[in-house]
């Protein structure tokens, strides 16, 4: 059902259906026909209690906000240092000891870097050292990464001990070794 009303100006089609799905090719490439054509009802504007929407009718707009419980709770949300512990303390010593040798190295929390390694299983100090596991060997690995970390311009690191594991014994002497040659421990 399409009607025409005259008006003094201009005519102007009013159709029953709101939106068209199939639009016609604008006749001209200017910025005013960019506008997508608005066609109205007569029977919308006469007579409202019989106006029955389309689908194109509605606007589908995604819900954003979260409920305030589920804002309340924020499973994933990590704390200020979680967060920012990154690029505060950007070096890290990793130590790791197995049945036969002892493995160190420096990584760059950011980037992933590995910034020095040293362990007892390399080919210089396998041959030379009589033990690859006792406390000389852990002063050699722990001067070792102060020196190759000073070389790649790191003074100063972190380490962050796994759960129940102490300072003391093999990772003790590490660690002091690396203190003494001149790196800091933040």
């Amino acid at each position: 059902m399409a009607t025409c009303i005259s008006t003094s100006s201009s005519s102007i089609l009013l159709s029953s259906h709101f939106f068209s799905g199939r639009r016609e090719k604008p006749i001209s490439l200017s910025w005013s026909s960019s506008f997508p054509q608005l066609n109205l009802s007569i029977n919308l504007i006469t007579n409202p209690s019989k106006f029955t929407p389309n689908k194109d009718f509605f606007v589908q707009a995604a819900w954003t906000r979260r409920s305030r419980s589920e804002a309340a709770k924020r499973p994933n949300r990590k704390s200020w240092k979680q967060r920012t512990d990154m690029y505060m303390r950007p070096f890290l010593l990793n130590v790791f000891f197995s049945k036969r040798f002892v493995h160190a190295k420096v990584m760059h929390r950011g980037t992933s870097k590995v910034i020095s390694v040293a362990n007892t299983n390399s080919k210089d100090l396998r041959n030379t050292l009589p033990s690859l596991i006792d406390e000389n060997a852990c002063r050699i690995i722990g001067k070792l990464i102060a020196e190759r970390s000073k070389e790649a311009d790191v003074y100063a690191m972190s380490y962050e001990p796994m759960k129940d594991e102490r300072i003391e014994g093999k990772l003790g002497i590490v660690l002091d070794t690396i203190k003494e040659n001149g790196i800091i421990f933040v």
